[in-house]
């Protein structure tokens, strides 16, 4: 299972704060937005990871992140020279995904909570479960007229119907942007025709899924937390609430270094060398003490 996160286009609706940098590099609390998708991907043992944005970004990912080493990933970059839809990273990863599963996270997406929904949903990818070769998630909400929105029947889960945005929608299921994709994604968004906004719409390619007969779909617990953070308000709210969460709870989320760890992406010894890289500070002395505690565990 590869992994991919799409943070390109250019971050108007956080306009000026994306004058100098990608939104994805924009702070969620106490961390860059990227380590939110990033431990994601980490959380479901994706170690080979490829992330997609600018031209002009790309050397400020690559001085945060490196080549993921310190994290125990493998991270390797692609330029979006123009934000031209979701759908275009399964064309610019090609080579990338080769004949492999992959699960793409938009990089302003941020989850938290229980991710068993998601491990089950790369199981079953990875199996092809059913007869399916894709999979994308559904997520109860108020306003899903913003939102892609799936329609399906309760007792047989069986997908009814997939429409981006609509003026009336059919259920407040709506769709985050997060999806698992067969290798073959790749050359069915090559042949998709730009939807009404000149873009490679990621419905259209889900429908296609769809059409075959090899789409499936897992809900997502009610307890999970799910923040699309492109714009001020959904940042600032992002940023409140994982701050309550560490503050009251004493324990970080996205913390890329600890989730390496107890996944077993490093070593105790290789995650002692990356605690001592990292400068006299607060984040530094909370790896420590998670260092002590899987110590006392062992």
């Amino acid at each position: 299972m590869k992994g991919i996160v799409l943070a390109g286009g250019s971050g108007s609706r956080l306009y000026p704060m994306t004058n100098i940098f990608s939104k994805q590099l924009q702070p969620i609390y106490d961390k860059p937005m990227i380590y939110y998708p990033l431990s994601l991907l980490m959380l479901c043992e994706i170690r080979d990871i490829m992330i997609i944005t600018t031209p002009r970004d790309i050397p400020f990912f690559k001085e945060l992140l490196g080549n993921g080493e310190k994290f125990g990933i493998n991270l390797s970059f692609k330029e979006q020279l123009a934000p031209r839809g979701i759908a275009e990273a399964f064309i610019l990863g090609e080579k990338f995904i080769d004949n492999d599963d992959v699960m793409m996270v938009l990089g302003d997406n941020l989850f938290y909570g229980n991710f068993s929904s998601f491990r089950n949903a790369v199981a079953k990818q990875i199996k092809k479960e059913n007869g399916n070769h894709a999979h994308i998630f559904a997520y109860q909400v108020r306003d899903p007229e913003r939102y892609g929105v799936l329609e399906f029947e309760d007792r047989s889960q069986k997908i009814l119907s997939i429409e981006e945005k609509p003026l009336h929608p059919k259920s407040n299921w709506a769709i985050p942007g997060l999806y698992l994709f067969d290798s073959s994604c790749s050359s069915l968004a090559k042949n998709q025709k730009p939807g009404p906004r000149g873009e490679l719409e990621i419905t259209d390619l889900i429908k296609s899924y769809l059409r075959d007969h090899k789409l499936g779909f897992e809900t997502i617990n009610r307890g999970m937390a799910w923040f699309d953070t492109g714009t001020p308000q959904s940042l600032l709210e992002a940023s409140s609430f994982i701050g309550a969460i560490e503050q009251r709870q004493g324990m970080k989320v996205a913390c890329l270094e600890e989730i390496a760890l107890r996944v077993k992406f490093l070593s105790i010894s290789q995650y002692e060398s990356k605690i001592g890289q990292i400068p006299n500070c607060d984040y530094r002395r909370y790896l420590e003490q998670v260092l002590r505690e899987v110590e006392v565990i062992l």
